[in-house]
């Protein structure tokens, strides 16, 4: 007996079901994020029958923990540096992958390339439900990709891609991408809710059955947000996102979620005509080009993982033609931008009252930890009184309400990375001067403890600077 079909309207974001329609999500808090499903219910008869029969008995399959062998080699190298380091150490047997990002943003020419390398060693199986094999078979030339080990299939059906994996048995599998798969038992349109959540269920049961790791492409909404529900990212062992601007030579893949590796570690590539290419070095990608002898921007240094990665912090102070001043931060939080404004006209005088406040952190970089404070307070700063800062300058450091410069983690790596880009002058806290030997570095290092000493620093190697002598061509 067949059941019941009714419509229920389920939540785009974080997957509740509700039998209305509601304005704002009565789980997850969100608004207007309600769509229309229309399902198929179990008949009762169906039901009781279900409750009367017995579950198999799988003791047979317990294994214990000490028998385990883990000296197999588990993870695939991807001949990608940057996307190896965003993955903890390469790709894991059995596990699914899901990339998300903007259409055209680069992920299928990213995992075409990879094919490149693992078809070297291993077998891989592209299954497409955007493209023809034809298609995918010019973007492969075009990207020099031509590995006899690479096989394409072209389909809409989840089921069957499933068990396609499961009979080919490849070493890996790409999936492109999830929201043009759809199961035909399901009464709604491809790309729906409780397709692309049932569809993620199924390649995960088929990886983890067969043990193949399957990359799971998905695009992501107007919000950026990956489309579908909250409960798809969980059911995935990692998921990684692309980001950049698409008028943007460059692109940064950052692990959002990963159960074999950190999810702080970004990687870092440029879009050019032959695809996607490794930035290994991104400090000097933030770097190039910037101004010298201009007020308003200061170097600052953050801790992404295990990688320092130096970004340069403009600001732009200037006359408000407006009843409020306008403030705008670009790559920063703008809540923390308000607060080292409050910070600097409350213990320093600094009056931005009539005053438009601009921040902008170059290159698409986004600067999200507290190290920040201090390099954005010295731009600040150096546009309020048009004071150029020292190009061979760094700063980093934590600012309090009270205008205290506090402590912050990783000082040595920081001013390692920094000398190694030859900046001679680096403005830390006071504190941390207690965790390092300023002797070891080539470099004048100034503890302050508070915002007046690090403009006092600012002012001082400007006097220096000034007075030396100019060096002969």
């Amino acid at each position: 007996m067949a059941g019941k079909l009714k419509t229920v309207y389920i939540c785009s974001q974080c997957g509740y079901e509700s039998s209305k329609w509601n304005g704002k999500c009565p789980s997850c808090g969100e608004w207007n994020t309600f769509e229309e499903e229309v399902v198929e219910t179990a008949p009762r008869s169906a039901g009781k029958a279900l409750s009367s029969v017995k579950t198999a008995d799988m003791s047979s399959k317990i294994v214990s923990l000490s028998s385990i062998d883990t000296e197999e080699d588990v993870r695939y190298s991807t001949g990608v540096g940057e996307l190896n380091r965003v993955l903890g150490g390469g790709l894991v047997k059995g596990s699914l992958v899901l990339l998300g990002g903007e259409p055209g943003i680069g992920k299928s020419t990213m995992l075409l390339q990879i094919c490149k390398y693992l078809g070297e060693s291993y077998t891989i199986l592209y299954i497409s439900g955007e493209e023809s094999i034809r298609q995918i078979k010019l973007r492969a030339q075009r990207l020099g990709v031509d590995t006899e080990n690479l096989s394409l299939l072209s389909t809409n059906d989840a089921r069957a891609a499933s068990d396609t994996i499961s009979v080919h048995k490849p070493d890996i599998a790409i999936i492109d991408s999830i929201q043009t798969m759809s199961i035909s038992e399901i009464n709604s349109s491809a790309g729906s809710i409780t397709q692309v959540r049932e569809c993620t269920n199924l390649f995960m049961r088929t990886a983890k059955s067969e043990e193949i790791p399957i990359f799971v492409v998905s695009h992501v909404n107007k919000d950026g947000a990956i489309a579908g529900p909250k409960v798809m990212e969980h059911i995935v062992d990692t998921v990684l996102y692309f980001e950049g601007e698409r008028h943007l030579s460059y692109r940064i893949l950052r692990a959002v979620k990963n159960r074999f590796g950190s999810t702080n570690e970004i990687g870092v590539f440029e879009m050019c005509d032959t695809g996607l290419e490794e930035v290994e070095n991104p400090s000097l990608m933030l770097l190039s080009g910037r101004p010298t002898g201009v007020s308003g921007t200061c170097v600052a240094c953050i801790i992404e993982g295990s990688r320092p990665i130096l970004a340069e912090v403009q600001a732009l102070v200037t006359k408000s033609t407006f009843s409020a001043p306008k403030r705008t931060a670009t790559g920063f939080d703008y809540n923390r931008l308000a607060i080292i404004i409050a910070v600097l006209e409350k213990r320093l005088g600094m009056f931005c009252g009539t005053l438009d406040v601009y921040l902008n952190i170059v290159g698409g970089f986004r600067l999200d930890e507290p190290a920040g404070d201090l390099p954005v307070a010295l731009a600040i700063y150096s546009g309020y009184y048009d004071v150029p800062i020292n190009d061979k300058l760094i700063a980093f450091g934590e600012i309090g309400l009270g205008g205290e410069v506090r402590n912050t983690s990783n000082i040595s790596q920081r001013i390692m990375e920094a000398e190694r880009l030859g900046f001679t002058d680096c403005i830390i806290p006071k504190q941390s001067m207690r965790s390092i030997d300023p002797s070891k570095y080539n470099m004048h290092i100034y503890g302050v403890s508070s915002l007046r000493q690090a403009f006092a620093v600012i002012q001082k190697n400007k006097n220096d600077n000034k007075n030396a002598p100019a060096s002969a061509e």
